[in-house]
């Protein structure tokens, strides 16, 4: 695999996002500071983002051409196989990236090492100008990443890199029918969280928090709980929260792991308010309401992460 042209993907700091907020950078620094916080971090970050850029746009002129693409637009983008696809930013950048690129190598790229950790960003600008020419003729490792899959009855499918959350919009209860290996039971709780290997230690670990809080109050010191999957294995895990038990709902299906060729059914029993959404952005989300039933498995599709 050859590149000819590199396009990077990128979002907006968050002096930025403030900027456009309140239509100044003065106005911004302003509220800012009058909220007792620092302005001169948002700066720092801001710098040392663009710094980063300039750098990479300027190692890049070795590609035919080059896009500077923002992550509202990744979506709709069509992407060739020629295309050397570049992640500037946190790391919730490259799960919302890695969606759309229909399994196509990523380099992410971490901006600002310094505010960073970038669990998924194994480059620094520096790194990459290193192996850049390596790169562009096709020589590099890539580590794979299973993703998820929600597939709906109404043919409506949605992928998530990190997790799947399965409830409503507000804080009212979630009432829905769940199934899996053959057990089915109907539940009111606070959702349901379906992760991945890559989302075990996000999301997902703040279950195992509560679980081993509520366990070393009770029993004093234990040995805590957690449930991690390697990034590459084809399997999912899912965790009920705070299911209710009551005379018509059960508590028995709370967590699993669903294994390739296998899925989590669940039927909505929600007349308003229900969603299906990926990786905590509600914006990119599905209506899941009374009617309605989704299948959540492995995805075909995989990212695939240049290290």
């Amino acid at each position: 695999m050859k590149f000819d042209k590199v396009v990077i993907i990128r979002s907006k700091t968050r002096l930025e996002q403030l900027i456009e907020r309140f239509n100044t950078k003065a106005q911004a620094k302003f509220y800012i500071e009058r909220s007792g916080s620092e302005f001169g971090f948002y700066e720092l970050e801001h710098n040392r983002f663009y710094e980063a850029l300039q750098q990479l746009t300027a190692a890049v002129s070795i590609f035919d051409s080059y896009k500077i693409l923002d992550r509202k637009f990744v979506h709709s983008y069509i992407f060739s196989d020629k295309d050397l696809i570049l992640v500037l930013g946190q790391d919730g950048l490259v799960a919302n990236s890695a969606k759309y690129v229909l399994g196509r190598p990523i380099v992410a790229i971490n901006p600002d090492p310094e505010t960073y950790d970038g669990i998924l960003l194994p480059y620094t600008v520096e790194k990459f100008k290193n192996q850049i020419q390596d790169i562009k003729k096709g020589k590099f490792n890539v580590q794979k990443i299973t993703m998820a899959e929600a597939k709906f009855n109404d043919g409506q499918s949605l992928l998530a890199f990190n997790d799947f959350f399965i409830g409503t919009k507000s804080h009212v209860s979630a009432r829905y029918k769940i199934r899996f290996n053959n057990k089915e039971e109907t539940q009111s709780s606070s959702g349901i969280i379906v992760s991945t290997g890559a989302g075990s230690t996000g999301w997902m670990s703040s279950i195992f928090n509560m679980v081993n809080g509520i366990n070393h109050f009770h029993k004093g010191s234990f040995q805590e709980v957690h449930h991690n999957v390697q990034w590459n294995t084809d399997q999912l895990i899912f965790a009920v929260r705070e299911p209710f038990l009551s005379q018509t709902t059960s508590v028995s299906l709370c967590f699993g792991e669903i294994a390739a060729g296998h899925d989590l059914e669940i039927e909505s029993q929600m007349p308003d308010n229900g969603i299906v959404f990926s990786d905590g952005i509600e914006a990119d989300a599905i209506r899941f309401t009374t009617g309605m039933s989704v299948k959540i498995g492995i995805a075909h599709q995989a990212a695939n992460l240049i290290v």
